[in-house]
């Protein structure tokens, strides 16, 4: 199936923020990015580390969004999978993509595009 896989590492980010240290604030900020990206949320699951640290995902219908933060590191790592089966999902998946890494505000970032799938030959 044909999509757009964003991948980030994201360092140097400030680590007194709720949404990089717990799991509430962080679920809250992905589920809204992907609502107001217009994607189809299904379920999300997250979970709080002890002392520190959140690792998530939110099900898309039209795929997902991973992300783990590592706040002893002040990094996270962000995966944005979107198909685009019936539409192009890719703007979508963009804007998803920054919204959190707006919120985050990592100081370096590293990114990687992925193009998913393709037609048989």
């Amino acid at each position: 199936m044909d999509g757009i896989h964003l991948l980030g590492e994201w360092y140097g980010c400030p680590t007194d923020t709720p949404e990089f240290t717990q799991a509430a604030p962080l679920r809250d900020l992905c589920v809204a990015a992907a609502r107001a990206a217009g994607l189809t949320v299904v379920g999300e699951a997250f979970h709080q580390f002890e002392p520190h640290g959140v690792t998530g995902t939110v099900l898309l219908a039209e795929s997902h969004i991973a992300i783990h933060t590592w706040p002893e590191s002040g990094f996270v790592t962000v995966d944005v999978y979107v198909c685009n089966y019936t539409t192009d999902n890719t703007a979508k998946a963009h804007a998803v993509f920054r919204a959190i890494e707006a919120a985050l505000r990592p100081a370096r970032t590293h990114f990687q595009a992925i193009e998913r799938g393709g037609k048989d030959a």
